[in-house]
């Protein structure tokens, strides 16, 4: 039999009706899994919050922070320099676009940074260097207010040590010729002696004063009510420290760091050392729960714990600030344990214990003292076993009143000139050794 016209129209009819509702049922079930998963698609995807860039002589950090871990992949790329970092699972904002504006013209390492998608769910930030580096890359979990961090540390490949220029221009100052006689003062060559030895010039050596401001960069320390940070105040009253012993015409101060960057712990005993510092002094503004808490004090290292419970709750606190300002574990510190053996020699405490009591006599003097004696914790900026050492609170920026004067450049000069003189106080009473004085020509 066969079909009539009219009924293949009615199967052809149907056949487009059916496919016109599989299409349909289709895109209302996409459209409904798409408006489902979508936004936990959307939430699943971390953003970077804050994106922060801290050159210094040292080194350059670049620290990403995000609400949750962030992975990566990092390499190195030559001909022209640069430092490839693959981020998984990253949003391209305006955090990373605007990221280029933070890299200041004077950064030692970096001179831009670009940022795109490199492939479905990872974006690429490619940093254009200056030169060769050695970078570090490492996460750190949520401390203090930061969320998770990436951090990347760039390093020279062959290190500019500041360090050395420092000593150059110590032993440029040493060699200085002493100036010629004028005529008026020069003998007539017939009273001149025939036989006379040119007697041996000896010059003492400058004593050399470790510096450390307290904190930075990463590590704001304490922040007082009014907004004031302990990073600045450090800073602040450090270099008016070092002016103020630069004007001795014996002595001159080295700053563990002189700008907004972060330096490990171990780090400062370790370029004290290498200075071959005499003293170590670390300056801090203290801090405590409660607002009331007021005073200045000094501090020295304790090899049995600490004199009082406030005292070991400082010393931790500020030991915490490799935590907080970033230090990668993975890096092993041989430096560290030979100090800590070299700990079981008490004569560099006993000096440190002499220099904060001459301190802590002086700074009474300008500000009301917390305890009246010096106290003593396991600081591990204090660790140098052959420098005694010292940490100077110079108020508490917790208390509104002190904060005041912290912000103050004047109660800064003061507490300067206070620590100043409680150094010379004890230099006055413990002279350097007689390794102290060079013979001029050798």
């Amino acid at each position: 039999m066969f079909e009539t016209t009219e009924s293949v129209a009615v199967k052809r009819d149907r056949a487009r009706t059916r496919s016109f509702l599989s299409f349909t049922l289709f895109f209302i079930v996409l459209w409904f899994l798409v408006g489902y998963f979508s936004p936990a698609l959307a939430q699943s995807a971390t953003q970077i919050s804050t994106a922060r860039v801290w050159p210094s002589p040292d080194y350059t950090r670049v620290t990403f922070e995000a609400h949750a871990p962030v992975s990566f992949t990092m390499m190195s790329v030559k001909d022209p320099e640069r430092l490839v970092l693959d981020l998984q699972g990253i949003d391209i904002t305006a955090v990373l676009t605007t990221l280029n504006e933070k890299i200041a013209a004077d950064d030692p390492y970096i001179k831009g940074v670009r940022v795109g998608r490199f492939k479905p769910g990872v974006t690429r930030i490619v940093l254009d260097l200056k030169a060769e580096v050695r970078p570090q890359a490492f996460v750190l979990p949520p401390i203090a207010e930061y969320g998770h961090r990436l951090v990347v540390d760039l390093y020279p490949a062959i290190p500019n040590d500041p360090l050395i220029a420092f000593l150059d221009k110590l032993e440029s100052q040493r060699a200085a010729p002493t100036p010629a006689p004028s005529a008026e003062e020069t003998p007539p060559a017939a009273e001149a002696p025939r036989a006379a030895k040119p007697p041996v010039q000896m010059r003492p050596r400058f004593i050399i004063v470790a510096v450390d401001a307290g904190h930075g960069g990463e590590d704001p320390g304490a922040s007082g009510r009014g907004g004031t940070r302990e990073k600045d105040v450090t800073l602040a009253i450090a270099q008016k420290l070092k002016a103020r012993i630069d004007q001795e015409p014996n002595m001159r101060a080295f700053l563990t760091r002189d700008g907004d960057y972060y330096v490990p712990l171990h780090m400062r005993v370790s370029k004290a050392r290498r200075v071959k510092a005499d003293l170590f002094v670390s300056i801090h503004a203290d801090a405590f729960i409660r607002p009331q808490a007021r005073g200045s004090s000094v501090f020295a290292l304790s090899e049995r714990g600490a004199t009082s419970a406030a005292a070991g709750w400082l010393a931790k606190r500020e030991n915490d600030a490799d935590l907080i300002g970033g230090v990668n574990l993975d890096v092993k510190d041989p430096y560290l344990k030979q100090t800590l053996l070299d700990l079981s020699q008490t004569a560099t405490i006993n000096d440190s214990l002499k220099l904060a009591k001459a301190v802590l006599s002086e700074i009474g003097g300008i500000n009301t003292l917390h305890k009246p004696e010096v106290e003593q914790a396991g600081f591990a900026v204090l660790k140098a076993p052959d420098i005694p050492s010292i940490l100077v609170e110079t108020a508490f920026i917790t208390n509104p009143d002190e904060e005041r004067r912290l912000k103050s450049s004047a109660y800064r000069q003061q507490m300067a000139e206070a620590v100043f003189q409680g150094i010379k106080r004890y230099f006055a009473a413990n002279p350097p050794l007689a390794r102290d004085r060079l013979v001029a020509g050798q």
